[in-house]
């Protein structure tokens, strides 16, 4: 493995890392700081100014940029099944933090997403190639050259 892969490899890990304990405890955090109604609409507004939920919205917000910059490298077929581990760990918070009850379908539902976390994040973060041009080098094709 080359140096390159191998800061890719990490580089990837710590941004999934990221996007999924932004995740997480973005919604977490949410969660414990909404009332348990919200009688109009002016409610939204004022309830984003609560701390817990301040601090869940800020959360998301990083979630969003790193989730963007991850994309930016690592193909969506590989990104989307290793950050759905934050599902699971969503579960988990519920039930250990929350005290929510988890039916014995949603665990099953879980394993299911475990595995198939197992099953994709068992080989590399692949990054498509460009098209390959008549000299086998990858290259980008412009979209206004592309139909020429």
């Amino acid at each position: 493995m080359s140096s390159e892969s191998a800061r890719l490899r990490i580089k990837t890990w710590i941004c999934a890392t990221v996007v999924v304990l932004s995740n997480v405890f973005g919604n977490f955090f949410m969660k414990r700081g909404m009332p348990p109604e919200l009688p109009n609409p002016l409610a939204y507004i004022t309830v984003l100014f609560q701390p817990w939920v301040a601090l869940g919205v800020s959360l998301l917000i990083l979630w969003m940029l790193s989730r963007m910059a991850l994309l930016s490298w690592a193909d969506l077929s590989y990104v989307l099944p290793v950050t759905s581990i934050g599902y699971v760990l969503v579960a988990l918070c519920g039930r250990i933090l929350l005290n929510e009850q988890i039916t014995s379908k949603r665990w099953a539902g879980i394993v299911l997403i475990v595995a198939g976390v197992a099953l994709v994040s068992g080989g590399s973060a692949p990054q498509t190639a460009g098209p390959k041009s008549r000299d086998g080098e990858g290259e980008a094709v412009s979209a206004v050259g592309a139909g020429q």
